[in-house]
């Protein structure tokens, strides 16, 4: 068993040696699958970036409460009266007398791209005062907060990036009242700050919707406050709602993307891995052939065919490292951090967000590269352990 070992380990090293000799053939193997490794990470980083950007607004000891059978905010509808019986569900923070609670409304208006000068849909989502208090995350880092009961607006970080109109200032259009930015707030990266936020009342009157909400989004006690005030609300004969966790509710909008990017993201891998296997096993075959003479010395020496096999095994592998390394870095350093928007199609809004090439998404892909190099490198490293000695001497 020793003497195996020692055996592999001293072809195998003599084979990555010899790596700079072939080093044109080399490279073909090794930029094929860097190519693949960048595309793989870069597309699912798409999603990731999404999922971040969607769960990150949720918390656990925040519920939202909608019309029960809604399944976004958008097919919600609430009357105000049945916003005032949810504010008094045991369990909800209170600032003082007041609950710790906002009623809320949620539009969709055109505002055109920076980058492309086209329309977009972008959430216009009507507040109520303590939304600073439900939201504590939300930070206001230009102008002010806005004023209630005026036609003032903020706009998040995300939205102020992506859409014309959106700086302190300007003046958005939309129903029957043109809205003053007075403000930008960011909230952590959320899907909150592709938002732009108004007062709730003032945004029922641009629409003429009377008294009704389509919301409500309760701060709690805490996260174990949940069950009673679900339980409370749901047993109430007065009214029919639904009620999830902030980060459920999040993190269920966000499933449908990330599950379609991800879809494509390993489609495209293994069809474009399929094309760097077939470099890296001709970039294999033409080692073997190049060092023919070498294993056939190799193996009068008394080398088993064994750790022949290995060592080829071996290169390819290194080749394949080097490659998943390669393309790894390229997609950190080309799409990590890169901002874009899509649309969201629970709620038919866009979403503001940038990619995350994370730790995980990078090991994927170092290990799908190693498995490439495995494949390339199978049939080619069978065909050097079964040389046979005589022929190849007779090339010496």
């Amino acid at each position: 068993m020793f003497s195996f070992l020692r055996q592999a380990i001293t072809v195998t090293l003599v084979s990555i040696r010899t790596i700079p000799q072939r080093l044109s053939s080399s490279l073909v193997a090794v930029v094929g699958i860097a190519g693949v490794v960048v595309v793989f990470v870069a597309v699912l980083s798409i999603g990731e970036g999404f999922k971040k950007t969607m769960t990150s607004a949720g918390r656990t000891d925040r519920a939202i409460v909608m019309r029960g059978g809604a399944d976004s905010e958008m097919s919600s509808g609430l009357g105000g009266p049945d916003t005032e019986t949810i504010k008094q569900a045991p369990g909800t923070l209170h600032d003082g007398e007041r609950a710790v609670a906002s009623s809320e409304m949620f539009v969709i208006i055109d505002l055109n791209r920076k980058s492309t000068g086209t329309a977009a849909n972008v959430p216009l989502r009507g507040v109520d005062a303590p939304v600073q208090i439900v939201r504590p995350e939300a930070k206001i880092v230009e102008g002010r907060m806005l004023r209630f009961g005026t036609n003032e607006a903020v706009v998040g970080r995300a939205a102020n990036r992506q859409f014309v109109g959106t700086n302190i200032g300007d003046q958005i259009r939309s129903g029957t009242v043109t809205w003053n930015v007075v403000g930008i707030f960011e909230m952590s990266g959320s899907v909150a700050e592709t938002e732009i936020w108004c007062d709730v009342r003032v945004l029922q009157g641009a629409y003429n919707r009377g008294n009704s909400y389509q919301s409500v989004l309760a701060r709690l006690d805490s996260a174990a406050s949940f069950d009673g005030f679900k339980n409370w609300l749901t047993t109430q004969p007065s009214i029919d709602v639904q009620v999830r966790r902030e980060s459920e509710y999040y993190e269920s909008q966000s499933r449908a993307l990330t599950s379609l990017v991800e879809t494509i993201g390993y489609g495209i891998a293994v069809l474009m891995g399929i094309g760097a296997i077939f470099g890296a096993v001709l970039t294999m075959y033409a080692a073997v052939v190049t060092r023919t003479r070498e294993i056939a010395t190799l193996r009068a020496l008394g080398f088993g065919a064994l750790p022949v096999l290995l060592s080829v095994l071996g290169e390819s592998l290194v080749l394949a490292l080097v490659g998943g390394a390669l393309g790894g870095a390229l997609a950190y350093i080309g799409f990590n951090g890169y901002q874009t928007s899509t649309m969201n199609w629970q709620s038919f809004s866009q979403v503001a967000f940038a990619f995350a090439v994370t730790p995980a998404l990078l090991i994927q892909g170092l290990s799908y590269a190693l498995v490439m190099g495995l494949l390339g490198g199978f049939f080619p490293a069978v065909r050097a352990a079964r040389l046979p000695i005589s022929k190849a001497l007779r090339e010496l």
